[in-house]
């Protein structure tokens, strides 16, 4: 991966998250060890759990349409932010063929089963309703995205559930190592949404207090909501206009465990070989990888399922491996976590931090694995891995590396997102 024309590069980063908006915030608040989860009692009748949500976005007024779903807007703004950092507005403009692959479960949700609820019949008669019915399928995000720029570049949908948005970053540095565009916008987005809440609760995956992922006395997890961009292109194409690279994207797989439709395999084998394919990729070692940003979800079946994928995919390690979850932060987002936890794994490795997992008083028992819990503990982050499983049997393993360019923390700027 030394040749500049299969290097992947992440030279843009937007962050919609319950922090606000831009990587910023993001840090400030995670490196704070604030938590965003807090009691919900409007968002899904006789439900009292804790959630995580977007108190506000900066919308135009052609954004507020009919045809754009929360998540829609959430992916928008997020997508805007990443394009006007980091010198990449100024590229974009130039390149019409950007590319759009971007990830979503929930997409229009949120807004059309409760109106098809209330009155179907008035819904299928009103012009809005109809409209709104564009936004129903996880494609139109990107659609939405892609119009909002006005981006021709080639577009493409993921739903492959929690791993989705992870996914679509290794696809999409796959289409640029085809050469199929010249820049690519990949991330996810997710609203949070009374039919998801209240399909996790049927399946009794949710705990009613802020989660405690890899705890003994973990419950379930809670439900979060937000969007994240990445902006990546080759390291040839970024050194030709002189763009700051954030982190290298050092390898990346993808693998399915094929064994059930909802419960992960007991012994995480599928997680463990997608850990060990991008490890392959990256030409690295166990050893190398600084820090692994859990999929983390606080489940009771998950939990032991990703801590046996670790101690398969590390066992040769000298030292047991760091591990945290920070859905603990916010909750999990769904089909944006993978494109938030990739973000956030990028801070990580640009702050030199190993961030803990929150509310972790009595972690699940390995010999192969580091719990981080307390304080956030600094050390330099070569490279550090975010790993994504899902319903289905999905999983992605993205590995970061530190860029030899620009500064090492995200700081203020017009935008809020900007290096400090």
């Amino acid at each position: 991966m030394n040749d500049p024309r299969k290097t992947i590069v992440v030279t843009g980063i937007g962050v919609v998250s319950p922090y606000g908006i831009g990587m910023d915030r993001l840090q400030s608040g995670m490196l704070s060890g604030k938590s965003c989860l807090a009691p919900s009692k409007d968002l899904y009748p006789g439900f009292a759990g804790s959630t995580a949500h977007v108190a506000s976005l900066p919308l135009a007024a052609k954004d507020n349409q009919p045809r754009y779903s929360r998540s829609d807007r959430l992916a928008m703004v997020a997508a805007r932010d990443a394009v006007r950092n980091f010198d990449c507005e100024g590229a974009a403009s130039r390149e019409s063929a950007v590319g759009v692959l971007m990830a979503s479960t929930v997409a229009g949700l949120s807004e059309i089963d409760p109106a098809i609820a209330q009155d179907p019949a008035a819904w299928f008669r009103n012009g809005d309703g109809l409209l709104r019915a564009a936004s129903y399928p996880p494609a139109h995000v990107a659609d939405a995205v892609g119009d909002d720029l006005g981006f021709c570049g080639p577009r493409c949908a993921i739903s492959a559930a929690c791993a989705s948005s992870a996914m679509a970053i290794a696809l999409a540095a796959n289409l640029l190592l085809d050469g199929a565009a010249p820049m690519m916008l990949a991330g996810g987005s997710d609203a949070l949404c009374p039919f998801t809440l209240g399909g996790f609760n049927s399946l009794q995956a949710l705990d009613p207090d802020p989660c405690r992922p890899f705890d003994q006395n973990r419950k379930g997890l809670n439900l979060g909501e937000g969007a994240a961009v990445l902006v990546l292109e080759t390291l040839d194409a970024a050194m030709a206009r002189n763009a700051t690279a954030l982190a290298v994207l050092r390898g990346w797989a993808m693998t399915n465990d094929a064994f059930h439709s909802t419960a992960p395999h007991q012994q995480g084998r599928g997680l463990a070989d997608c850990m060990r394919l991008a490890m392959e990729m990256a030409g690295a070692s166990s050893d190398d990888i600084g820090y692994v940003n859990a999929h983390g979800t606080g489940t009771p079946l998950n939990d032991v399922a990703e801590t046996h994928a670790y101690e398969t995919a590390f066992r040769t390690r000298t030292r047991p491996v760091p591990v945290s979850s920070t859905k603990s932060y916010f909750g999990h987002c769904l089909g944006a976590a993978g494109a938030l936890e990739a973000a956030i794994t990028i801070m990580a490795v640009r702050c030199g931090a190993l961030l803990p997992t929150l509310r972790l008083t009595d972690p699940i028992e390995s010999p192969f694995v580091n719990w981080l819990r307390g304080e956030v503990q600094r050390q330099p982050l070569p490279l550090a891995m975010s790993v994504s499983a899902g319903f289905g049997g999905s999983n992605a393993a993205l590995i970061f590396g530190k860029s030899e360019s620009g500064k090492n923390a995200f700081g203020n700027s017009e935008s809020g997102n900007g290096l400090a």
